[in-house]
């Protein structure tokens, strides 16, 4: 009778638990070695899925189980820039509670800012480990040693970083540290301008408009970040497109332009390498952007 009340799907929890067990009791290097790979993989999956819900649903539990990974491979570089990037992601993309998203913010910059160590630690420069701590002087010659071999490193805690303040958006301290993501990506930029595709023009085009004209901010070099974002990308970034109707366009009252560039997300296909959910998450959040235009503008 207990056999039989059993359901598929119970067999295959029992399954999936035996699973862990056993990459528990594996050795650290070879969960390292699987944890890194599993990681990437993830990753892939998850940019390139045009179920932004299942994403969503499904999410946490590969955190956990990259948090779990890296108890016993926490000097693994690629595992920690994987852990950033997702948790950072993840985040700012689904989560709608703000202490929720200030708590998995704040593991994806720590987790970003180990990775900038450890990658980084040949360099002998100890504040690399703390670059948060130190002024902004010193923190700047610090980024001139950003290069084709770190590059990808430095990008990770950029973005971490600029995820983190958006989470802690209400915190004046927190703004305060823009000009150093800002210097981060201006740096990367100088090294590869078409380091992922255009998407370092992308952070930039929205640093430059978080700010009205008369407070310093500056939409017309924002508007020619997002430009060469859509250009680098051939017109595959369509979140390029929404965000320059959203950061740019309604900054400046551009009714024209904004509407013309929703439309063209709309019109487009969604399906390329690597950026596909963003493409479908860029057409919903076109469609509600269109359709507040009139009352907006």
């Amino acid at each position: 009778m207990f056999i039989q009340a059993y359901r598929p799907y119970q067999y295959l929890k029992l399954l999936l638990l035996s699973i862990f067990l056993l990459l528990a009791t594996a050795c650290s290097s070879i969960v390292s070695s699987t944890a890194s790979k599993m990681a990437s993989n993830l990753s892939y999956t998850i940019l390139n899925s045009d179920d932004p819900q299942t994403v969503a649903d499904g999410a946490p539990a590969y955190l956990l189980l990259m948090d779990s990974f890296l108890v016993d491979a926490d000097k693994d570089v690629q595992l920690l820039q994987s852990a950033a990037t997702l948790y950072s992601a993840y985040s700012s993309i689904f989560v709608t509670d703000h202490q929720r998203s200030i708590k998995m913010s704040n593991k994806a910059l720590s987790y970003a800012e180990q990775a900038l160590c450890l990658d980084n630690k040949g360099l002998g420069d100890k504040n690399l480990c703390h670059l948060r701590d130190i002024d902004f002087a010193e923190f700047s010659l610090l980024t001139e040693s950003i290069n084709k071999e770190n590059i990808h490193s430095w990008y990770v805690l950029g973005s971490s970083w600029a995820g983190w303040i958006k989470a802690n958006s209400s915190s004046m301290s927190a703004v305060a540290e823009l000009p150093r993501v800002s210097l981060i990506m201006s740096r990367i930029l100088a090294v590869d301008e078409n380091w992922q595709e255009g998407q370092v023009h992308l952070y930039l085009g929205v640093l430059n408009t978080l700010l009205p004209p008369a407070l310093g901010g500056k939409p017309e070099l924002a508007k020619q970040h997002f430009e060469k974002a859509i250009s680098i990308s051939q017109n595959k970034n369509l979140m390029a497109k929404v965000l320059y109707a959203e950061k740019y366009c309604r900054l400046v009252f551009n009714q024209t332009l904004h509407d013309q560039l929703l439309n063209d997300v709309l019109q487009a296909d969604p399906y390329h390498k690597n950026l596909t959910l963003m493409n479908t998450l860029a057409r919903d959040q076109a469609q509600k952007l269109l359709a507040s235009s009139q009352d907006y503008f």
